[in-house]
């Protein structure tokens, strides 16, 4: 089964989604794409995203963070969007929070997954002191890992520096990894960033990737993504 790539669609425009699903297809990758925030809360975003087919691989990336009845409320919400195949949510938001979430999720639609966000990675060890936490990044994701799995959810979202401890944990769970750059890429607001070939390596079942795709010609950066990949 070919490897997940998912493209993060970090724009508020529908002009340029159609732009970048257009010019990303590829037989040689099963590519789905991760809409945030910033596209769904656009004027026609959740309309769009409602459209798109149930052939494409749709991840909406809300990172919901709640008491567990606003976030079960929130996902209901989503009832129409029977085209989506992930969501996510934060699982510093504990162990009820999730276990109502997966349960809301399976009720208005039992294909729905609930992938369970760790620490950002716009994080390093010492900005995430500076919110008040103690223990080590890794330590703090390994905790998240084994409270995600007791909660019953679908997959994990880490860094690629993670992989390898969370795989250890959350076995026979989706394992996606955001932060990823193609060799020679900026890490922009970024901190623990990792390439294609890397992330999978580690164990990775999908990755999320953006502006290394989504900048400049979207074909030839894709062409780059599949030699990476070799």
């Amino acid at each position: 089964m070919k490897k997940k790539i998912f493209i993060a669609c970090d724009t508020s425009k529908a002009s340029v989604i159609k732009k970048i699903i257009k010019n990303s297809q590829s037989k040689k990758l099963n590519i789905g794409y991760k809409f945030g925030l910033e596209f769904f809360n656009s004027k026609n975003g959740r309309s769009f995203i409602s459209k798109l087919g149930k052939n494409k691989m749709i991840w909406l990336d809300l990172k919901l963070f709640d008491i567990p009845n606003t976030v079960a409320y929130s996902i209901e919400s989503l009832k129409d969007l029977k085209n989506i195949r992930y969501l996510t949510i934060h699982i510093s938001g504990g162990l009820q929070m999730m276990r109502l979430a997966k349960k809301t999720a399976h009720k208005i639609n039992k294909k729905l997954k609930i992938l369970g966000v760790t620490v950002l990675t716009s994080f390093s060890d010492s900005s995430l002191k500076k919110t008040g936490h103690t223990k080590s990044l890794k330590k703090i994701v390994s905790i998240q890992a084994k409270l995600a799995k007791t909660a019953g959810l679908d997959g994990i979202v880490c860094s690629g520096h993670e992989v390898k401890l969370i795989n250890k944990i959350c076995k026979k769970m989706d394992i996606f990894t955001p932060g990823i750059r193609l060799h020679g890429d900026k890490n922009q607001d970024q901190k623990r960033v990792i390439n294609p070939k890397q992330a999978f390596t580690n164990g990775a079942t999908g990755i999320v990737i953006g502006r290394s795709i989504t900048r400049g010609s979207i074909k030839n950066n894709i062409q780059k993504l599949i030699k990476s990949l070799k």
